[in-house]
């Protein structure tokens, strides 16, 4: 079934040029539910809304911290429970989870960084 189409609305290539990420990303994510098209055109080509340009930066965001595809969807979705005030107890719980270990991970991140920093350094001094 074919939705009306607002003039608010942006096809993937837009979508993918705004948020950096490639054609084939952005439809996978549209594939396995995590970001799926605002609606089709006619011509059934995917159409997205400015919400998901936002939906996708927190996708991209959260990417290199290690969740997979079904954290993202389970942190979205309390995310999106705590914006319209509908979040229970349990949810807030969980992101408290995902925060500690994305808190984690990026602590990681930065070790690893830090290495490469050093590392680069010395080559410079011996060059």
């Amino acid at each position: 079934m074919t939705e009306r189409i607002s003039s608010r609305t942006m096809h993937i290539g837009e979508l993918a040029e705004r948020t950096g990420l490639s054609l084939r990303t952005i439809r996978h994510y549209d594939e396995v539910g995590l970001l799926p098209a605002t609606g089709r055109t006619e011509g059934g080509f995917r159409v997205y809304a400015e919400n998901d340009v936002e939906r996708l930066t927190l996708i991209k965001q959260m990417k290199p911290l290690g969740f997979s595809l079904e954290e993202m969807a389970e942190i979205l979705d309390i995310l999106s429970a705590l914006e319209s005030g509908a979040a229970e107890g349990a949810g807030r719980e969980k992101l408290a989870e995902f925060m500690e270990r994305a808190k984690s991970q990026r602590a990681k991140i930065a070790r690893n960084l830090s290495q490469a920093d050093e590392f680069i350094e010395r080559m410079g001094k011996n060059s």
